[in-house]
């Protein structure tokens, strides 16, 4: 009998093993960003950011995604995520990097964080702690401050057990009363109050030069409204109290389609959001078991959804400390800098459109301004000759230049604004319904957008009278228009007067606005209407060409990659031996270095001072080079479910500027990089002997730094 020849395995694409949770890679991204919390590289309240932002940004993922699979597991849905797993079965494996991460956050900030803080002089003291002298002054700020704001709830057969707002933080008080019977209380601790107090220090501290010592004395507000519970239950016995923190599910549907006004609907989804299910109980270990149980019944939460810690609750209140006047333990202050075509124009209308005339202006923020782009806005608001402005606003913050502009170019020079407001932007739903009523109020067009599509484009239009012809001035960008976030998120934007993408942004506007069905974009893509199709087609076409001629590359720069389909592709590529370059700053589900699979996919991950955040799409091209830029994430919401714009950028000068002054800076970073494994773990990249050391961020820095001193 012959003997049988072995077939070499086929990798399915399809095989579950080959994708990484969604979740839990966002999971992964915390500890990345832990690490920077860790790293004695940086200034001490730089670290102290890291660690309250790791917090921060844990509660949105547990209002968020938690919520959503919760729901998913309670309505009973059992499909799995590409990567195997059903919802009841991501839930488990959250529950236990989660609880790793935070008993890691709370191990740390204990133990050498706050040695750290001490020896710098700031420290975090506990009321037993304090000096009688320091304890009168805490007391009389309690009796001044905090004790107006609290509100002793009972639970007892007479009083329902009180509501637990979202993200409160709060005590557990059993009281005993005169009769020996204990009673259960709530007393909310007042988010709008210092979470840390400040501690007066005693006279008579100078040094020998007559100067203060640096020190800073602080004792969480939760243990002084501990020490004064007395006075707010007067005539009985305190018998403990113990903190506890709660998460609720904000990840509301909102049914738009059968909304009359999307306005109002979304006011009712917000007081919604207040009453969502509990989906994380955050306690101290030292709480007894009767009343954990109190609280587990009434706020109907099992044991996976509670997270005992030795801790302190609420870490994010750590930011409060990165206001103290400590140079010394900050980052060094960065001006980002004007780019040269756009200095001295001082405001004349000539001066900025004529520049836009001549060249594309590319903005890499926040090492260059967002003064340009704020400018842009005002002198078009201000020319007598501008006749329209429209713009989409996505999270624009609070005190906003932009929409203030806008507001003036409407009531004071009487231009035609309009302006495409998303309400449905997670957690800034009530300052967007604010500007939308404020614009509205001021006779600016308001729109809403598309129904169960978010409108997350950037994009602002001008249309200027010269001549006897209208021309269009557009900004396109990766980043909100937000002067605020500007400053520390790391974006993309380009001022242009290309009168294809002009075109395109009047065709997109009369998208959102009106009932246009218009499918075919000269220059832009757009989600969900060809941007799917343009984009899978360009990584074939890389393929192809590497099978010509070898030269398949391509370099893609995002916050997440997620979608399958896409992943798919860029499994194929690598097999077909286009090398793959992926700087993925958050959320990774395709494992790279997978022998046969993806051994020429290289993904990495940079989390530094700045939050990297813009969207890069890079095409070799058999040498003629194609680069995107825009506010799509490659995520099938993104892709599928959200009107997304990426732009092309096809002027040469600025085509290598981003491939050699930029992408290529992040990919030989060693200093804040990371480098995903095949098993989907990250490991920090070094500098090889005789490497020189480079740290992307730090790098463009420099260059700003240079270009603002030309």
């Amino acid at each position: 009998m012959a003997e049988k020849t072995e077939q070499p395995q086929t990798l399915s694409l399809d095989d579950p093993s080959l994708y990484i949770n969604r979740e839990l890679s966002l999971l992964d991204f915390q500890w990345r960003v832990l690490e920077e919390a860790k790293d004695r590289h940086n200034p001490l309240l730089e670290r102290v950011k890291f660690l309250s932002i790791v917090d921060s940004n844990l509660e949105e993922f547990f209002m968020v995604r938690v919520g959503g699979l919760r729901m998913q597991r309670d309505s009973g849905v059992g499909e799995p995520s590409p990567d195997g797993m059903t919802p009841a079965r991501q839930l488990a494996e959250i529950r236990k990097v989660a609880l790793r991460l935070m008993e890691d956050m709370a191990e740390y900030f204990r133990g050498p964080m706050m040695n750290e803080l001490s020896e710098a002089g700031i420290r975090i003291l506990s009321y037993n702690e304090l000096t009688p002298r320091q304890q009168e002054h805490i007391n009389a700020y309690f009796d001044e401050v905090i004790f107006p704001s609290l509100t002793p709830l009972a639970y007892d057969p007479a009083h329902p057990f009180p509501h637990i707002s979202n993200l409160s933080l709060n005590l557990a008080v059993v009281v005993r009363d005169r009769q020996g019977q204990q009673r259960f209380a709530r007393v909310k601790v007042p988010s709008s109050l210092p979470q840390l107090v400040p501690v007066k220090r005693s006279s008579g501290s100078l040094r020998r030069d007559g100067t203060s010592p640096r020190y800073h004395y602080f004792v969480w507000i939760t243990q002084v409204i501990t020490a004064n519970l007395t006075k707010l239950f007067p005539g009985v016995e305190i018998v403990e109290a113990h903190p506890f923190h709660v998460t609720r599910n904000a990840d509301l549907e909102i049914q738009e389609v059968e909304a009359l006004d999307l306005l109002d609907t979304i006011e009712e989804s917000l007081r919604q959001r207040r009453f969502g299910p509990v989906v994380r109980l955050m306690i101290n270990k030292a709480m007894p078991r009767y009343i954990r149980d109190i609280l587990a019944e009434n706020l109907k939460v099992d044991g996976l959804d509670i997270y005992a810690l030795n801790s302190p609750l609420g870490l994010s209140a750590l930011s409060q400390l990165t206001k103290i006047d400590r140079p010394d333990l900050k980052d060094r202050p960065f001006t980002p800098a004007i780019p040269p075509p756009l200095r001295d124009l001082r405001g004349s209308y000539t001066g900025l459109f004529g520049v836009m005339n001549t060249r594309n202006v590319l903005l890499h923020h926040p090492y260059d301004s967002f003064m340009p782009v704020i400018d842009f806005l005002k002198i078009a608001a201000q020319d007598p000759d501008v006749l329209t402005i429209k713009q989409t606003l996505y999270r624009v913050g609070n005190n906003s230049p932009i929409v203030k502009t806008l507001l003036q170019a409407s009531r004071d020079y009487d231009k035609q604004v309009a302006v495409l407001v998303e309400l449905k932007a997670r957690f800034d739903e009530e300052s967007n319904i604010g500007w939308a009523r404020m614009l509205e109020k001021e006779g600016v067009h308001v729109a809403y957008g598309k129904p169960r599509l978010k409108t997350h484009s950037k994009i602002a239009l001008v249309v200027r009278r010269e001549g006897e012809h209208l021309k269009r001035y557009i900004h396109l960008a990766s980043g909100n228009y937000n002067h605020i976030t500007a400053q520390i998120y790391e974006d993309m934007g380009m001022l242009t007067c290309d009168e294809e993408i002009g075109a395109d942004v009047t065709d997109l506007f009369n998208y959102l606005t009106g009932y246009s069905e218009k499918e075919n974009y000269r220059k832009l893509l757009v989600a969900p209407v060809n941007l799917r199709a343009r984009f899978e087609m360009m990584i074939r076409e890389e393929i192809e060409h590497q099978r010509r001629d070898g030269s398949g590359h391509l370099i893609f720069k995002m916050n997440a990659l997620v979608d399958p389909p896409i992943i798919r592709l860029l499994y194929e590529a690598s097999q077909a031996g286009v090398k793959v370059d992926l700087i993925t700053r958050g959320i990774c589900c395709l494992r790279a270095g997978v022998p046969g699979l993806s051994d020429n996919i290289r993904v990495i991950s940079v989390v530094g001072r700045f939050l990297e955040h813009s969207r890069i799409y890079y095409f070799h091209n058999g040498g003629q080079e194609r680069i995107y830029i825009g506010s799509a994430d490659l995520m099938p919401r993104n892709i599928n479910q959200r009107v997304e714009v990426l732009f092309p950028v096809e002027d040469q000068r600025l085509i290598d500027h981003i491939h050699h002054d930029i992408l290529k800076i992040y990919l030989a970073d060693n200093i804040k990089a990371r480098v995903m494994l095949p098993d989907g773990t990250y490991v920090r990249v070094r500098p090889k002997e005789g490497e020189a050391e480079i740290n992307a961020q730090e790098w463009f820095m420099s260059k700003a730094r240079l270009t603002g001193e030309l």
